[in-house]
């Protein structure tokens, strides 16, 4: 979402009882250029955030398949890889998180504003696209994911091997052309089931609590009070939305987070994909389940929060479109 309200296109509910259920669309129209700018903001905005909290995501990687550490909290579990292995630890698999968060990141937003423009157009008329706006928000959210993920799994796979298995390779090319010839294709995406139980649920608290965030904020106020609002105003209600909304996404994703790092370190028995990680989740239980939820949830709210703003500060600077939102006044 493109935190300058005032550059914004809004489909507006029309509340009176007299208003026509035909009311014209305010719904741009997106050209090649404007998805590619789409892209490259979603791309950057992901790789930097990832990449930048490359530490407590092994930090809470290492939590969830490490004994010796299924205790510890975020601080003392980094001190204890730092102590047992050195600083350069907390950096391990930062090449496949930036590499695979820029291409998922990128696939993510800008099919998220195509799926969202496409199903407000398929809903009619404004009212219709105000009154299934939640529907709208999780079908884009979904849908956008699913082929985000397709380009994200194994590099995903790639890091967890990293993180997880000191000595597996030392680093992106090596991890990923190990795992390529050991396991083939199918290695590499054996975590695509518990990737998509883990990513919808994480794009769709991110997107959706975010939309929502806004719209509480929005709703409040006056439409002179949100023309006029200043930039830390602005700042402010970014940065509390994504917050938010990284907190919903960490705790909505975090039990399927567990059984894909379980998964891509080889637990659980052989079989179908689907058996593996329903023998995983009995074996794990709901403590173990959530394991590592603090340290995820600092991690998240700060990737969505950033990424946020991250995303309209680069598409500003790129001079892209506003995007679609959907409020109702």
């Amino acid at each position: 979402m493109n935190p300058d309200l005032n550059a914004t296109i809004i489909v507006q509910a029309i509340m009176s009882g007299s208003a026509p259920s035909s009311s014209p669309f305010l719904v741009p129209q997106f050209s090649l250029k404007d998805y590619g700018s789409f892209f490259t903001a979603g791309a950057l905005c992901c790789t930097i955030t990832h990449g930048g909290m490359t530490p407590i995501d092994v930090v809470k990687t290492r939590i969830q398949v490490d004994p010796a550490l299924a205790r510890h909290s975020l601080l003392s579990g980094g001190r204890y890889i730092v102590a047992n292995e050195g600083p350069r630890a907390l950096l391990t698999g930062f090449g496949p998180t930036a590499v695979g968060y820029l291409v998922q990141g990128g696939a993510k937003f800008a099919g998220y504003e195509y799926w969202k423009k496409a199903f407000v157009q398929v809903a009619g008329d404004q009212e219709s696209a105000v009154k299934y706006r939640t529907a709208i928000y999780l079908g884009a959210a979904s849908v956008a994911e699913f082929f985000a993920d397709i380009l994200l799994t194994p590099l995903e796979a790639t890091r967890i091997r990293l993180v997880s298995e000191r000595g597996y390779a030392s680093g992106l090319v090596t991890g990923f052309t190990r795992l390529t010839r050991e396991e083939g294709v199918r290695g590499l995406y054996s975590g695509f089931l518990p990737i998509l139980c883990k990513q919808i649920p994480y794009a769709i608290g991110q997107f959706t609590v975010n939309e929502f965030c806004h719209e509480l904020a929005f709703r409040s106020m006056s439409e002179e009070t949100r023309r006029t609002l200043s930039p830390t105003s602005k700042f402010t209600i970014s940065l509390g939305s994504g917050i938010i909304a990284g907190f919903a996404a960490a705790i909505l994703s975090h039990p399927a987070d567990t059984l894909l790092s379980q998964i891509n370190k080889g637990h659980g028995p052989e079989g179908s994909m689907a058996h593996r990680l329903t023998i995983l989740a009995k074996q794990a239980g709901i403590r173990g389940l959530f394991a590592g939820l603090g340290p995820r949830m600092v991690m998240t709210a700060g990737l969505v929060s950033g990424q946020f703003l991250l995303y309209g500060i680069i598409k500003d600077a790129m001079g892209a479109p506003p995007g679609l939102e959907i409020h109702k006044e």
